[in-house]
């Protein structure tokens, strides 16, 4: 049995009842030959990509695939890992899907689908509900047995996260990035140390190949997305603690994207709360790569706002309480107004890869190194040059 994030029991009884929100913060792996993972795909799991000849074998040989038993054994089923690099070519298994590896012809079922509540009348018990949820979610993640720190962009969502975990601060970028001069601020208001991994150019230069290899990835805007959470984890490893606490989840839960309050082509929905689903359902494949990331420097990832509880009363907010024109994460802000200054409550954040000005040096690196931007996706080609795996890109 080899499963991560919940207990078997946890699991077992989510399977019997069909729950998707058990109460974790994901789960991913083998349980009474089945693999599983969880609704929300907050623990990634692979498959290794099934060809004609796996369905083919099956077909001839179905009485053989019938009676395999172990799904961890590749030589008995569908191989699968936990990380991409340790197959030749893996797939993620979908979110909320349990799939049987010895049954090569199979399909995965999908056996916890996106939970669609009514969204809760009274504004009040919808807040109340909000911040029940993210003190049990923090209260879980205080763990006796680890030491966390937590990556820090002075934003409300990792303020909010520092401030109830009561933990070490970092953040991570260069010296004239505004995701640094945010978190001294945002520190400083909240009376707390703050230790600043200030990067350099050669910073990246020796990062890059080790997160393509961790996260599977070498498109720009992922590798640019893991960069800062790997070389903050690096220091945070070296300082000797065993966790890294994100405030990953909120925007996708809360309504923190302009395009969920706009509705424009980047969304296929016609409402802000339908809009905040399409980004829920975004986290499935956004998420691996953040947790491979992490898992990289040999820390353990924390993600007190993808919890159970907080998806939960995420899911039950009215629109008006996720964004509008004037405010995005409207009912986390409420909530954070009671454990944050004012003006960490209020303020908007960049994303981590602009925030840091990590997408600035790589396209800067790219460009240096003869990838210039009049050629189609120079940055992700530069990737790939690094990448000891890839074939080395042409230059112009």
């Amino acid at each position: 049995m080899t499963l991560r994030g919940a207990t078997p029991e946890t699991v077992r009884e989510a399977l019997e009842t069909g729950d998707p929100l058990p109460g974790t913060t994901g789960f991913a792996g083998a349980l009474d030959g089945l693999l599983v993972r969880d609704a929300f795909g907050r623990q990634p799991l692979y498959l290794e990509t099934a060809t004609d000849g796996d369905a083919d074998n099956a077909t001839d040989d179905a009485d053989a695939a019938t009676n395999a038993t172990a799904a961890t054994n590749p030589e008995e089923g569908r191989e699968w890992a936990f990380e991409p690099a340790s197959l030749e070519s893996p797939e993620l298994l979908p979110a909320g899907s349990v799939f049987d590896p010895t049954d090569l012809a199979g399909k995965p079922e999908r056996r916890w689908p996106l939970p669609d509540p009514e969204p809760e009348s009274d504004r009040d018990a919808a807040l109340e509900a909000v911040s029940a949820a993210v003190e049990t979610a923090t209260a879980d993640a205080l763990a006796p047995d680890r030491e966390v720190a937590v990556a820090f962009s002075g934003g409300v969502d990792s303020a909010l996260v520092a401030e109830l975990l009561d933990a070490p601060l970092y953040v991570v970028g260069f010296p004239d990035s505004h995701d640094v001069e945010a978190a001294r601020t945002a520190a400083e208001a909240m009376g707390r140390d703050l230790t600043v991994v200030e990067l350099e150019p050669a910073d990246l230069e020796r990062a890059v190949p080790r997160v393509a290899e961790a996260t599977g990835r070498t498109n720009a805007m992922d590798v640019q997305i893991a960069l800062p959470l790997y070389l903050v984890g690096e220091r945070v490893a070296a300082d000797g603690f065993d966790a890294l606490a994100v405030g990953q989840g909120a925007d996708e839960l809360f309504g923190g994207y302009e395009k969920v309050v706009r509705l424009d082509h980047r969304v296929d929905a016609e409402t802000t709360r339908g809009a905040v689903r399409e980004q829920i359902s975004s986290l499935a494949d956004q998420l691996p790569r953040d947790v491979h990331a992490i898992e990289a420097t040999g820390l353990e990832p924390v993600a007190p706002l993808l919890h159970d509880a907080v998806v939960d009363a995420a899911l039950g907010l009215p629109g008006d309480l996720l964004a509008d024109e004037n405010e995005r994460k409207r009912a986390l802000r409420r909530v954070a107004a009671d454990y944050l200054p004012d003006e960490i409550v209020t303020r908007e954040k960049k994303a981590v890869q602009y925030g840091s000005l990590v997408a600035r040096e790589l396209d800067r690196l790219a460009r240096q190194d003869g990838y210039k931007r009049r050629l189609d996706d120079h940055v992700t080609k530069y990737v790939r040059s690094l990448s000891p795996d890839e074939p080395d890109p042409p230059r112009a």
